[in-house]
This record gives C-alpha cells, sequence and structure tokens, in this order.
C-alpha cells in the first residue's frame, strides 16, 4: 500500500475529507492551523466548503447549524481557541448533533506555548461546558492514529448524535510522519431522519430541539444520561502492552503513550514486569481494562499536565494499588530514562537508565 508523508494535522485534514466530511468552520491557531490550510486547498476539490469564521465563537455555531442538516462537520482549534467553543460544545451535545471537534493542546493555562502538553484533559473529559454532558474523547499517539481515529470520530459522531473530541498536542500535529489512505465505504451513511432538510421529509424529521425546563427538561436529561451511559458500556477502547504477566503498569495516553511503550520495553529487558495501559478513549474512560487484570502492585501514570488523568485511574482500580504520577510540564517533553527513573524510585526497583 502506498505511504504519504504527512503532519499529523494534515492526516486529521485528509482523514475528513475521505471519511465524507463537507463542511469545515474554524480558525487558524498554532499549533492547528495546518488543519484549516490543507483542507482549504483540498476540500474544495472534493466538493466541500472551508470557512473561516470571525472567531472560535462563531466557527462553533456554524457547526451546529450545518450539523442541523445531516452533513458531516468539522471544526479544529487549540487549548485557548477550544475553550472558546465550550458553549457551543454543550449546545451540540443538548440538541445531540454530530461534530468532529479537533483540539491540538497548547500548553497553559492562559495563552499557553507550542510545545507537548495534556492540560487540556479534564476540560475535554468532564465536559467543559455548563451542564451534565459527555463527549467521546479519542487520544491518538501517532500519525496513522490521527487518519484512523479521525474517521472513527465521525462513524461515532452519527451512531450517537453526539459531538466527538480528537484530542492530541503540538507534537503529534506538526511531525510527519507516513500515512496509509485507509479508505472507508461512504455509501453506508446513517439515514438522518432527524435533520432539519426543509419541507423535504418534513413528516419524518424530528427537530433537533429540546425543552430543558422543570419536568420536560427533567425527561431529556434522562434521556441524555442514558444515552451517555450506552456510550460508556460500550465504547471503551485502549492499548494493552506486556499486561499478561505484569506485576506493575504505566499507563500514558497520546504522545506520553509512546514513549511509555518505548520505557517498558526497557524494563522488560531488565526483567521487570511491567507493563502499559495506553487508553484511545479518554471519554469513555476506559476502566474495564483494569477490572480484568490481577496482581498489580502498582501503577504509574505518566502525564504531561500536573496531574489530571491520574484520578481517572485512582477511580479505575478504587484505589485498591497504589497510583503515582510521573509528569512534565510547560511544554516539557519526558523521556524513557526518566519513565524508568520515576518507577524506580516509587516502588523501590533497581533500574538501569
Amino acid at each position: 500500500m502506498n505511504k504519504h508523508l504527512l503532519k499529523g494535522n494534515e492526516a486529521i485534514a485528509e482523514a475528513a475529507i475521505r471519511a465524507g466530511c463537507k463542511l469545515f468552520f474554524g480558525y487558524p491557531i498554532t499549533p492547528s492551523t495546518e488543519i484549516i490550510e490543507y483542507l482549504s486547498k483540498h476540500m474544495p476539490k472534493a466538493g466541500g466548503m472551508v470557512l473561516q469564521g470571525e472567531d472560535e465563537i462563531a466557527s462553533v455555531n456554524m457547526c451546529y447549524g450545518a450539523a442541523c442538516t445531516g452533513a458531516r462537520v468539522m471544526t479544529a482549534s487549540s487549548s485557548p481557541g477550544f475553550s472558546l467553543k465550550q458553549e457551543g460544545m454543550s449546545y451540540l451535545a443538548a440538541a445531540e448533533l454530530p461534530v468532529v471537534v479537533v483540539n491540538i493542546n497548547r500548553n497553559g493555562p492562559g495563552l499557553g506555548g507550542l510545545g507537548p502538553n495534556q492540560g487540556d484533559y479534564f476540560q475535554c473529559t468532564k465536559g467543559g461546558g455548563h451542564g451534565d454532558y459527555n463527549v467521546i474523547v479519542l487520544a491518538p499517539s501517532r500519525g496513522q492514529e490521527m487518519y484512523d481515529y479521525t474517521m472513527d470520530a465521525f462513524e461515532l459522531a452519527d451512531k450517537y448524535r453526539t459531538p466527538v473530541i480528537i484530542l492530541a498536542d503540538g507534537m503529534l500535529g506538526q511531525t510527519m510522519e507516513p500515512i496509509i489512505y485507509k479508505e472507508r465505504s461512504l455509501t453506508d451513511f446513517p439515514v438522518k431522519e432527524w435533520a432539519t432538510t426543509g419541507c423535504q421529509g418534513r413528516a419524518k424529521r424530528k427537530i433537533a430541539m429540546y425543552n430543558l425546563t422543570n419536568e420536560a427538561g427533567e425527561i431529556t436529561a434522562k434521556h441524555l444520561q442514558e444515552k451517555f451511559c450506552s456510550m460508556r458500556e460500550a465504547e471503551q477502547r485502549w492499548e494493552e502492552v506486556n499486561t499478561e504477566d505484569a506485576e506493575y503498569l504505566v499507563v500514558a495516553y497520546g504522545t506520553c503513550g509512546r514513549v511509555a511503550k518505548s520505557a517498558v520495553q526497557l524494563a522488560r529487558q531488565q526483567g521487570i514486569r511491567l507493563g502499559l495501559i495506553r487508553p484511545i478513549t479518554l471519554w469513555p474512560f476506559p476502566e474495564k481494562a483494569f477490572a480484568r487484570l490481577t496482581g498489580i502492585k502498582g501503577i504509574l501514570t505518566v502525564e504531561l499536565n500536573a496531574g489530571q488523568m491520574i484520578e481517572d485511574v485512582k477511580l479505575a482500580v478504587n484505589c485498591s494499588v497504589p497510583v503515582y504520577l510521573h509528569n512534565r510540564l510547560g511544554g516539557m517533553l519526558l523521556s524513557e530514562n526518566s519513565i524508568l527513573r520515576r518507577f524506580g524510585e516509587v516502588f523501590q526497583q533497581e533500574v538501569q537508565v
């Protein structure tokens, strides 16, 4: 199969086109800008349209309107811009509208910088906007996954009528890697009888609007919670490395998951029974990955933030084993050796680094 050398951001954009996305609304912000640049050049050739909104708030609300028609729609931004989209995200979740939202994470808080960082974990997984809602969050760790998970995102968005977030960082967005274009059939799109298509099909459609007050609001809220529960049960995804006989675990996603995999290989060469769980869905968090493991003495989470995913790991194991954090901040990348040093410190293991 032919391989194409693309930045991670470009892989997302190419996958969106091949997934049947016809509309993109966004505003350029590093380190995500290549997405709107690539789509501006290539999406019109595929019969689509790219519109730069006056800001991120306008862009996400344009997605709302376009999604109501049943079209496949995407927007992309980076942390400060993603924050501006949160009211719109809440409205999209309430109206059950399928939109793919890409966040190429900056470090922060505030304006932040462009180095690798995972400080938006809470904002993405705990519902960054107002109200009780959740959206699926996919976390790629390499270029091919930037492509593949974008394909998945559109399918999941349509399946559950929900926004789906692709959460990556500047390193993944800017790194060039060989990508294989995996074609998927575009003839199996779900019939969207709920879409607002004007007079055509009006008798069948259900208006994408809800009354969220009092008794009617409670009915709607319960319906949404039931959907979130079904998503949580069905869509937990993760990768396991050397977990069959592991005594200790490293848990890491995205860029950290990539580095942690190498650290596990180095530990195994020294006879240390270390395994890796790499969450692919950050929401729903892959609790099932931990429920099936036995004999684990301790866990080390590896994160590029002050410690956010560690809370979900502790909940997943019911605090039955000690869970420690290894992290870097401010856009600084950690290394395999630093992971092993931290592992040796907290679990009193002799390691060679």
